[in-house]
């Protein structure tokens, strides 16, 4: 029912806000994908001030978020927050059959064939690279069979994928997810990823641009979170590690992929790796270091590299932090 779980002031807000023509086609475009003013004025034939005035209501009254990606700002459905449930119930009652909103959306199609053109072109240019480690390692397809075993049945409310790149673990774990977010500070391989997003129809998965030594984000707020493939790239793993650790909630689970010790020293000229390979035994000491409780690792040989899958826990059950962490921040919303 309209209204459930949404305060009076904020559903008076929030319908005050939505009240209007081109706000209720923002809503439209919002709630389909996450897009730029400069997208948003092409699909609609407005100008920039008019639209960004708009979005700024809509976002003051909680239906719309923003966030930041370099000198860019994107707006999406809220997605949390007490307005959220309003959002999207006003967006599922927009006819999709109006000429006017059929116009839009058919131009949002547009912009995303050109997002997915653009992507195709960065991948193509560098998928040598990527090409030339794949084939010196077991088949991609084991390595996300060892990841969704490692994952196991659990319910996932909100998972969080560190170094997303291709957004590829968000499009194979995010449809288990009630929500779910990927982070990279290329903004390159985030173009890529939200095709990737959009191509698979996953709405409810977003990508942002984030430092993963410091991750904008609320302590114990992720029920998963990975990192797949990105330690060997990092200064300090220990570091990010235990970033990840932060944000994972009580009785949450971290899964981390790379790559065991191997002698490769080409990987660090051509491909920048500053690390080769990790040895079990520093991995499992920088997830007891930072609270976590491991398992076993998986290590799936290739040729001539292993790829090892580890997996470890947060201690506690959800809503309820054990000693050891009281007094720490309890989870909050996902940067916007």
């Amino acid at each position: 029912m309209l209204g459930v779980g949404v305060p009076m002031d904020q559903l008076l807000a929030g319908l005050r806000a939505a009240a209007e023509p081109t706000r209720l086609r923002l809503l439209a475009l919002c709630g389909r994908a996450e897009l730029t003013v400069t997208e948003l004025t092409q699909i609609l034939g407005q100008s920039q001030p008019r639209v960004s005035r708009h979005l700024k209501l809509l976002c003051e009254a909680g239906l719309l978020e923003r966030f930041r990606e370099g000198a860019w700002a994107f707006y999406r459905l809220a997605q949390r927050g007490s307005a959220a449930p309003l959002a999207a119930h006003m967006v599922a009652l927009l006819p999709t059959d109006d000429p006017g909103l059929a116009l839009d959306l058919e131009r949002l199609e547009g912009v995303k064939r050109s997002r997915a053109a653009a992507a195709a072109v960065y991948f193509r240019d560098n998928a040598g690279a990527w090409n030339r480690i794949r084939s010196m390692h077991i088949d991609e397809a084991e390595v996300e069979r060892a990841v969704l075993a490692a994952l196991g049945e659990r319910p996932i409310g909100d998972y969080l994928d560190i170094g997303t790149g291709t957004g590829r673990l968000l499009e194979l774990i995010g449809p288990r997810a009630q929500h779910a977010l990927g982070v990279d500070l290329s903004r390159e391989m985030l173009a890529v990823a939200r095709a990737n997003l959009e191509r698979a129809g996953l709405v409810h998965c977003s990508v942002r641009q984030a430092d993963m030594y410091q991750l904008p984000l609320g302590s114990h707020a992720f029920d998963v979170v990975t990192i797949h493939q990105v330690l060997h790239y990092l200064e300090d793993p220990a570091t990010a590690i235990a970033e990840a650790a932060r944000v994972l909630a009580p009785g949450g689970r971290l899964i981390v992929v790379d790559f065991a010790p191997h002698t490769l020293e080409d990987l660090r000229a051509l491909h920048a790796h500053r690390r080769l390979g990790f040895r079990e035994a520093e991995v499992l000491e920088w997830c007891s270091a930072a609270g976590l409780s491991a398992h076993p690792a998986v290590h799936l040989p290739g040729q001539p590299l292993t790829v090892s899958v580890w997996s470890a826990d947060r201690i506690g059950t959800r809503g309820a932090l054990p000693p050891s962490l009281t007094g720490r921040a309890q989870p909050s919303e996902a940067v916007r």
